[in-house]
């Protein structure tokens, strides 16, 4: 049966669950210590405390907005190996706004990759694809290049920096429109100077707030 709460319908339109944004993503390893070293080195996240009363090995990571818990597989032989890079694979995706310096440092650790390119309207997406060390399949790409339309209403393409968080803006004020809930003044827009990276090092990210930082 169907959750009336989280399936509660306001004027025809099923209203979503009351996320504010994404927290963590999990991963199964085979060995925690080679993923920790992998997720540190490579893609830049930073070690932060783990709750004491877990009872099972594993690590907290965080970076650009979210993190990364790592749990030790029980029967590590039991996880599948995956070698062939395929796109279309389950995955995470970080943007990036050095495609060649991402290429580079790939090229630098010795992991393979795969690329592929994506044509929109003109616009081109371009996508690096690697494995963890367990398979697990991350991408790197430009794709803030492509507008966020909304496939609902008659809003215009959001186009700019940090234009996802815009485009979540509209969706959100779309929503509340069908659903006849009176809509707050529309946010301030969202600056360039808002997407910069911090000049402080890792050691001043502070948990549950948002980064934005390049790859170059």
């Amino acid at each position: 049966m169907v959750n009336s709460t989280a399936a509660a319908m306001n004027g025809g339109v099923r209203a979503g669950l009351p996320l504010a944004s994404l927290n963590h993503i999990s991963i199964v390893c085979r060995s925690v210590e080679a993923s920790l070293r992998f997720y540190t080195d490579v893609l830049g996240f930073v070690p932060i405390r783990r709750p004491g009363s877990f009872d099972f090995n594993g690590a907290w990571l965080f970076n650009y907005g979210i993190g990364i818990h790592l749990l030790q597989s029980e029967d590590p032989d039991s996880l599948p190996e995956k070698r062939e890079i395929n796109p279309k694979d389950n995955h995470i995706s970080f943007q990036c706004e050095s495609m060649m310096a991402v290429e580079r440092r790939l090229k630098e650790l010795g992991i393979p990759y795969v690329q592929r390119v994506v044509e929109e309207g003109g616009i081109n997406v371009d996508q690096i694809f690697f494995h963890d060390p367990d398979g697990f399949m991350i991408e790197i790409c430009n794709c803030d290049n492509l507008p966020v339309i909304p496939l609902a209403g008659d809003r215009a393409p959001v186009m700019g920096a940090c234009k996802r968080a815009a485009a979540a803006a509209v969706v959100k004020q779309q929503q509340q429109q069908q659903s006849a809930v009176p809509v707050p003044p529309a946010p301030a827009p969202v600056t360039a100077a808002q997407c910069v990276p911090s000049s402080g090092n890792a050691a001043a990210i502070r948990v549950g707030e948002e980064a934005h930082i390049s790859c170059a």
